[in-house]
């Protein structure tokens, strides 16, 4: 048997399904010709029901040339027979021709030797799938179609039964096409967006990609292609497609939206009529039930065929099958990006493009029910327990140091178990297994690919969910260059000298007990108490020895650059820092507090007071805006604490803060500084300049020293005049004093002055800040999102926990970040389009895009503003959503104090699949049942979260970082 054997077996099988589907749809045509495709109504207007589609009627005049003379002559009754004949004259045909064709298929069958029945269902899966399935939708479409005109008919008769008069009729004619515009334009807005998800777009992209094909052609003949260009100009055609995308989505927008006012306008002008009686403009009861079933029944119509456009072009592709059948003619959509384009790739590579589509997902992506798969060997009970695990250590912990009866304890461990088990106890369903499989192998695949082309995997350093790959032994030089130039650290031992006195774990565990001696001698000079003795005190046996990684900076033009991340979790200093941030936090958020912007949207709020409120913007207002390039490593150790020690001396009443005096915060901050270390390949390194990154109080100690640095920039700006406030390492004021040069001149005296302080600086009438564009025209302030244009555009940021709910959280974020900043609504509404596809582009459901972005408009009952224009509608919308955020922010500051006051309780559990809201919901239900009288653990008293984490992300999968062993083994 050959392979042109099998060809004419799968034909053969195909003719047979295609006829089978021919006959189908005869038989709907003939239901329709008939009256019976659908059940009648139970009401008393009776109607002729018999409906002739538009393929029946093109029929009866295919088989009757003359019919347009001849059917004067003929009369109803021998139409409709004559209509019937032909199409049960039809059906018969296709049944004589499938027998035929099934005759002929075995006798085929039979007479090729060693065709087995494992074959014959092998032939029919293939046949199904790629030649009967597209046949089908398209059956389905069809039928669909004809039970729509069907049923539109029957409706059309029964009002006209009614004898309505001519406004009657006309306002029904109107309103249906009215409803048939909306309904078409919002179908086609829905495709776009849905196109979008699918990675898929009838858009035209043939101009883009032919201005990219010259580019690249000539960059080609130049003989300059580094490894990263091509990747480049895949990011450029991604980002093309993107923006004419975010061009032809408003212009949708606004046609749906001019289309549903109008419906809306002429709908509410019939009730007017009808309410005020307007002479033969009423209507009555049976004429407008039977409106609104014929605006409802165009309403369904339309959504038929999104339905299928969605299934055949976008889901399915089943467009693509037809222009590789050369249907050249027949519509087809083209792929908007490749999964190389949301990469950043620095190096040539191996991977396939399922590799590179599963590395395109981010590092915040979560391959689905992983856990289920590596655990596949223990029941779904133990798997259960093991997502518990965390969450009844974390509960059991805190009932123990509130002292809950035992008795009461093992009850509430039982309920909430209870529920969870009930809860996440599923099997997950076959076709997640199969995909978690599937990428389970597809993971080990590309672990095996990196190591045996020495290549490296590291997130960005912009926090953005992008993979960076490029060759390790490069990357590698690179991070021992900026080691050697950096003047922030310095080699403290060398593992492979033969000189060291001392084995690394011996040298390490004295460091420790010298620490652990001069917290003893705090504690015998009564300087601290015995509590915070045994807090401080370090378990060799517990800490790890911090390790640096590095990741990848894109943003710059000149190229790749790194940026140093230091793990410092259970490391030496960690117990020290942890509490003196408790101690300090409160006490800088208080003295920072009137130059300090929470966050951004704090910023803008402030800023908008300043300029629209009270008015103080002048069209001569300069702006500056700082960036601090030094945060972290700002000044050597002793004058770090010096500075830190004036300032608590200046800003407190008495000569303690708390329970410590400030020789002792002294004291410990030197513990803290002088004993960072860290280990890269085979040396230990210590700090000279500031501290770990990943601390919280390095920040804290930051902000305390450029309090003090900014003094000097405060002593030259009028605080009744101008506008100042900082971010951690970005900074921000207005200058009415003198002109731009005058302002650098007084900037170069302070960056000479203060020359361990390094920063770039931004001067004019407009300034980028905080990731916003600034501009102040002619003493009104302009405003709009700004995004760096050497970071990735359409991306989303790198997330931990729970990446769907934190993207939740981001997008409604980002949504009031954009009405917050822009002043100009047509800006808003082009922000709020990119935040729309960023989110469809990488693989959130319109679904959820949709759900997210009603919930922001109607917080203030403003759905109508998503696709209105109106300025000053924008206007009042925007200053409602100030109003949001300096309410938030109360909020955001009463949640600190829960936390400052120990009061705020945080749980987590792992979640792979599973009702996750509703455990959530059962449990702060069971926990108000336990805890509503206690005095402390109350709703009143305490502020309970509990989230959801996954189980491992692919960046936590696929990038291997040196594990932090413990300082004694």
């Amino acid at each position: 048997m050959t392979m042109n054997d099998l060809q004419q077996l799968a034909l053969l099988m195909h003719q047979i399904a295609a006829l089978r589907i021919k006959e189908e749809m005869s038989h709907i045509y003939l239901k329709s010709v008939t009256g019976t495709l659908t059940e009648p109504e139970c009401d008393l207007i009776e109607v002729d029901r018999r409906v002739w589609p538009m393929q029946v009627q093109a029929l009866v005049l295919s088989k009757r040339p003359f019919s347009s003379v001849a059917t004067t002559e003929m009369n109803q009754a021998e139409q409709q027979t004559t209509c019937e004949r032909l199409l049960q004259d039809r059906i018969l045909e296709l049944n004589e021709h499938m027998q035929q064709y099934q005759q002929q298929l075995n006798e085929k069958k039979k007479s090729f030797k060693g065709f087995t029945s494992m074959m014959d269902e092998t032939l029919q899966h293939y046949v199904q799938e790629y030649g009967v399935q597209p046949l089908q939708v398209k059956y389905e479409m069809r039928k669909s179609i004809v039970t729509h005109d069907f049923e539109s008919e029957i409706l059309e008769r029964k009002y006209l039964q009614e004898n309505p008069n001519e406004y009657q009729l006309e306002i029904a004619k109107h309103l249906l096409e009215l409803r048939r515009d909306v309904e078409k334009s919002k179908r086609a807005l829905l495709e776009l967006k849905q196109g979008v998800f699918f990675n898929k777009s009838s858009l035209s992209f043939q101009s883009i990609q032919a201005s990219i094909s010259t580019s690249m052609d000539t960059t080609m003949n130049n003989n300059k292609m580094p490894p990263s260009l091509l990747n480049t100009d895949e990011k450029r055609l991604r980002y093309q497609k993107l923006d004419l995308l975010a061009i032809h989505i408003p212009e949708a927008e606004l046609t749906y939206y001019r289309f549903q006012h109008l419906f809306d306008v002429e709908l509410a002008r019939m009730w007017q009529n009808h309410r005020t009686l307007v002479k033969n403009q009423g209507m009555t009861t049976a004429l407008t039930h039977l409106l609104e079933q014929r605006l409802t029944q165009m309403t369904n119509r339309w959504r038929d065929i999104f339905n299928y456009r969605i299934d055949y072009f976008l889901r399915y592709s089943y467009d693509e099958l037809d222009y590789l059948n050369n249907n050249h003619g027949h519509e087809q959509t083209m792929k908007i990006t490749t999964a190389s384009s949301a990469l950043i790739l620095d190096t040539t590579h191996p991977f396939t493009h399922e590799q590179l589509q599963l590395l395109s997902r981010g590092p915040s992506y979560v391959p689905p029910c992983l856990m289920y798969v590596l655990f596949s060997n223990e029941s779904i009970d133990d798997i259960v327990k093991k997502q518990f695990a965390p969450f009844n250590h974390q509960l059991m912990t805190l009932l123990e140091k509130h002292k809950i009866n035992l008795a009461v304890r093992m009850e509430i461990q039982d309920t909430i178990f209870k529920e969870f088990k009930n809860c996440f106890s599923k099997s997950i369903p076959s076709s997640l297994s199969q995909r978690a499989l599937y990428e389970k192998s597809l993971i080990q695949s590309i672990h095996s690919a990196f190591k045996k082309h020495h290549l490296i995997l590291r997130r960005t350093a912009d926090n953005m969910n992008t993979f960076y790959i490029g060759n390790r032994q490069d990357f590698e030089a690179k991070a021992d260059q900026y080691l050697t130039r950096s003047e922030d650290y310095r080699v403290l031992i060398n593992i492979n000298a033969e000189n060291n006195d001392k084995p690394l774990d011996v040298a390490l565990k004295d460091m420790i007990d010298s620490m652990n001696t001069l917290v003893e001698q705090l504690k015998t000079h009564k300087a601290i108490k015995d509590d915070l003795y045994k807090r401080f005190i370090a378990d060799v046996t517990k800490t790890k020895l911090p390790y640096l990684y590095f990741l990848p900076n894109i943003s710059k033009e000149s190229g790749i650059s790194l940026v140093p991340i230091i793990t410092s979790h259970q490391s030496a200093t960690w117990k020290i820092a942890k509490y003196l941030n408790q101690l300090l936090q409160p006490f800088v958020d208080k003295i920072l507090h009137s130059t300090t912007f929470a966050d951004e949207t704090d910023f803008i709020r402030k800023f908008y007071h300043y300029a629209n409120t009270e008015r103080r913007l002048r069209p001569t207002t300069l702006f500056c805006s700082i960036k601090i390039t030094n945060f972290y490593a700002l000044d050597e150790h002793q004058h770090m604490i010096d500075v830190i020690g004036y300032c608590l001396q200046d800003n407190l009443v008495t000569n303690r803060l708390e329970p410590l005096s400030i020789q002792t915060i002294r004291n410990l901050l030197y513990l803290f500084l002088y004993n960072n270390i860290f280990r890269y390949k085979d040396n230990i390194y210590a700090f000279t300049k500031g501290g770990p990154n990943t601390m919280p109080l390095t920040t804290t100690l930051s902000n305390i020293y450029l309090f003090v640095w900014q003094k000097k920039l405060l002593k030259e700006i009028d605080q009744n005049i101008e506008f100042f406030g900082r971010h951690n390492d970005q900074l921000f004021f207005t200058w009415n004093k003198s002109n731009a040069l005058q302002l650098e001149t007084f900037l170069q005296d302070i960056r000479e002055k203060h020359l361990n302080v390094r920063f770039q600086k931004l001067i004019g009438s407009s300034v980028q800040f905080m990731n916003a564009y600034l501009e102040n025209r002619q003493g009104q302030l302009y405003s709009r999102v700004h995004y760096d244009p050497n970071i990735p555009r359409y991306t989303l940021p790198y997330v931990i926990g729970h990446s769907k709910s934190a993207y939740s959280d981001w997008l409604q974020s980002a949504l009031i970040r954009a009405v917050c900043y822009c002043t100009s609504v047509e800006d808003f509404q082009q922000e709020r389009t990119y935040l729309e596809l960023t989110l469809l582009i990488n693989g959130y459901s319109l679904l959820f895009v949709e759900t997210h972005v009603k919930h922001f408009f109607n917080h203030f009952h403003a759905q109508t503003l998503r696709f209105s224009r109106s300025q000053s509608a924008y206007d009042n919308f925007r200053q409602q959503w100030f109003t949001f955020v300096e309410q938030r922010q109360e909020l955001t500051q009463e949640l600190q104090k829960f936390d400052q006051n120990d009061r705020l309780i945080q749980f987590n559990y792992i979640h792979d699949f599973g009702p996750r809201c509703r455990f959530n919901r059962e449990f702060y239900q069971l926990w108000f049942h336990y805890f509503q009288q206690h005095p402390k653990l109350s709703q009143e008293k305490c502020k309970i979260i509990l989230q959801a984490k996954h189980f491992h992300s692919l960046n936590s999968l696929l990038t291997i970082e040196p594990p932090s062993p413990p300082v004694q083994q």
